[in-house]
């Protein structure tokens, strides 16, 4: 699985108009799942995700994780993070899971996290959705497992 961690002050998703999730601070989480991920990997990625210090101590370093901070966190299905450009200018996307195992480990993914942290919000699994944010820093991290 691939996801792409941006350190927000703020963050929302908006579909159709309406908002669908939002937080303060914390991170946005566009999620990708690709062919042969399973839900192991998702686990290791949450895990990841949850205990990466990439919040400033009082110090200004990047010592503390989004649980320390009581951060929130914003999962965005993301299955354009498979994109292939290697074959010319557009991207192609046989990487990425089908859509069946796409959703499944998303929604794996997301209940985990609403188990292990008290403030997560979402997207929705394969809609056009817009997403704003605030990157704090800025801070953004790629992540594969």
């Amino acid at each position: 699985m691939k996801a792409v961690l941006q350190r927000v002050a703020e963050a929302r998703v908006v579909i159709d108009g309406e908002v669908a999730g939002q937080i303060g601070q914390g991170l946005l989480v566009l999620l990708c799942a690709e062919h042969g991920d399973s839900e192991a990997q998702a686990d290791k990625l949450l895990a990841k995700v949850l205990k990466l210090r990439i919040f400033s101590d009082e110090g200004g370093k990047m010592n503390r994780s989004v649980q320390d901070v009581a951060g929130g966190l914003l999962i965005v299905s993301q299955f354009t993070l498979a994109a292939d450009v290697s074959g010319g200018n557009r991207p192609s996307f046989t990487a990425a899971a089908p859509p069946e195992l796409g959703r499944k480990l998303y929604d794996f993914f997301v209940t985990r996290a609403k188990t292990a942290h008290p403030v997560v919000q979402t997207g929705q699994f394969g809609a056009d959705m817009q997403v704003h944010l605030v990157n704090d820093g800025p801070v953004t991290i790629p992540l594969q497992f």
